[in-house]
């Protein structure tokens, strides 16, 4: 299914949670990808959150459709996915762990690249009027999600019985969404600079991958 607007990237969300289970992994990202995906949805409605609602609405279909590539891979996700797509029927993985590791993965690896293609597709760059604004926009409605399965992993905690899930907890809270974002969008500044020089290019995208998968790995500690 191939999508042009939002409301095509939320129906092909809905599609994705109908046909998996819930405690997948998978489901369990792109159910928190979805609730986000409606409230930018409603914000574009609005016409009144972004500067450039024509750049943002398009970037939003270009990052979405990083995250369903990813999904349609099949057994060969990208490196930076590869993690959440290898353990995500793993039990022993809390659904705040899939959460994360699939943030973590769509927003460090994906997001500069949905940046770069939007600015292209745009006639824009980085440090156009309004861009950097809009990027930081999202942010609180990333937060607010963020912060909803943080409490709800923290009723998690309060049911267990013993310590056994402090190691994953410390992961949990190491990462943050707001430095994920900061990160990314060096890694757009870098790759924006580099888009000339492909071999760099290639080189620092491969090894971004890298890295972004596995920061996910690490967020997937099992606690068993």
């Amino acid at each position: 299914m191939t999508v042009s607007t939002v409301a095509q990237v939320a129906a092909r969300m809905q599609q994705i949670a109908a046909e998996t289970p819930r405690p997948d992994g998978a489901h369990v990202f792109n159910d928190v990808y979805l609730r986000v995906t409606r409230q930018i949805g409603e914000r574009l409605d609005s016409g009144a959150f972004f500067r450039d609602d024509a750049f943002m609405s398009d970037m939003t279909v270009r990052f979405a459709s990083l995250w369903f590539d990813a999904y349609d891979a099949g057994d060969r996700p990208p490196a930076a996915w590869e993690p959440l797509f290898a353990m995500r029927a793993r039990r022993g993985v809390l659904p705040i762990q899939f959460a994360l590791a699939g943030m973590n993965a769509h927003i460090e690896h994906d997001l500069p690249i949905a940046v770069i293609n939007t600015c292209i597709a745009h006639g824009r760059n980085p440090t156009s009027p309004g861009l950097r604004e809009d990027y930081d926009r999202v942010n609180d409605l990333l937060a607010a999600a963020e912060g909803e399965i943080r409490r709800s992993f923290l009723c998690e905690l309060e049911q267990a019985v013993d310590d056994h899930l402090s190691p994953v907890a410390h992961l949990v809270s190491s990462w943050s969404i707001e430095k994920a974002r900061d990160i990314a969008w060096v890694s757009l500044e870098t790759l924006w600079e580099l888009r000339c020089l492909q071999r760099l290019y290639n080189a620092y995208a491969d090894g971004l991958a890298y890295t972004v998968g596995m920061g996910s790995r690490l967020l997937l500690t099992s606690i068993d």
